[in-house]
């Protein structure tokens, strides 16, 4: 089978965007691939936080994920930080990355253009080489990912190509995995930007454990555009191509087929607000049942970092010895 690799952040709240652009995909991808899924705390850390929330965030993460549909028997779940060897990695792979290319990663320019690069943590320059660690250490095939993330996978493999024609084969070149339909769920107010974790649009953006009222009446008030056409033209008509794409992946139908279903944005809304309602109740269901007991999710994230280290620690010792650095306990002659 060919090894798949993914990671969220445990930070701000899952949404319907994370869920149909990504989870989804990786519930039926665990039984395609060989497949690999990483909560990325040490990537949260890039910006304050707050500890007592971070470790929350974590742990909610993985229940959303298992309640997903992620099975331990059929995948590995972990946590990023608790596999060392991704950060010991990180820095080799740091001494063969460029301050050049660093300093053309657009999430880092965007996340400047305010504050500049002054007041920016180090972290923040870096962590598309941590990015790149995280998915050369388990040899993955394919990086399922969105269209934002795309120039930092190219830096993952600019990074292990470079490394091995530096040092010798070491490294799996992994390839990008775009899905194109419901890859990008936009903002519900806000239909020019894309749905966000953050809390700067908190009516735009569908949570997965919003209750179902709540979800019912974000999508009812959605923005949608000038004249009564439902048709799917994401540049033309922005806020009716969100809903069109947002029931046309809960529904499993083509986009086109499903704008021409309708003549009028009213029952556009209503079918579109009872279609995620449906998808998302077993989802909230099986998350409730997991919240009664957090420690059986710490369990099973413990025994997927275990697992997922037992690959991780071999990945790093053939760079290591790639690289030149002398292994405990041999004697040079």
């Amino acid at each position: 089978m060919t090894r798949a690799l993914s990671g969220i952040q445990p930070t701000g709240d899952t949404h319907l965007g994370n869920y149909l652009g990504a989870v989804r995909h990786w519930v039926a991808d665990q039984d395609v691939h060989d497949s690999y899924y990483c909560i990325v705390d040490l990537h949260a850390l890039t910006i304050p936080r707050d500890p007592g929330q971070l470790r929350a965030k974590t742990l909610e993460t993985a229940m959303i994920l298992l309640a997903a549909g992620l099975d331990p028997a059929r995948c590995t779940l972990f946590v990023q930080s608790q596999v060392p060897e991704h950060t010991e990695l990180s820095w080799l792979l740091e001494c063969v990355a460029s301050m050049g290319e660093l300093r053309r990663m657009t999430q880092f320019k965007d996340k400047t253009a305010k504050g500049g690069e002054t007041e920016a943590r180090v972290g923040l320059f870096t962590y598309p080489v941590l990015q790149a660690a995280d998915i050369l250490i388990y040899d993955a095939d394919l990086v399922p990912v969105g269209e934002d993330q795309r120039q930092h996978l190219e830096l993952c493999r600019d990074l292990a190509l470079r490394f091995n024609h530096r040092y010798g084969d070491t490294f799996v070149v992994p390839e990008a995995l775009i899905r194109p339909l419901g890859a990008k769920i936009q903002d519900l107010q806000e239909p020019a930007r894309k749905m966000s974790k953050s809390s700067e649009s908190p009516q735009g953006t569908l949570l997965v454990l919003d209750p179902p009222d709540v979800m019912r009446r974000k999508i009812r008030r959605a923005v949608t555009d000038p004249g009564t056409e439902v048709r799917f033209d994401p540049e033309g008509k922005p806020g009716v191509s969100n809903l069109v794409q947002i029931l046309a992946v809960a529904t499993g139908r083509p986009p086109a087929e499903v704008a021409a279903s309708y003549d009028q944005y009213g029952p556009l809304k209503n079918d579109a607000a009872e279609a995620v309602v449906e998808l998302l109740l077993p989802l909230q269901e099986r998350y409730r049942e997991l919240a009664g007991d957090p420690k059986r999710t710490a369990a099973i994230l413990e025994e997927g970092a275990a697992k997922a280290q037992r690959v991780a620690s071999a990945t790093l010792a053939r760079a290591k010895d790639a690289v030149g650095l002398l292994p405990r306990g041999r004697v040079v002659g």
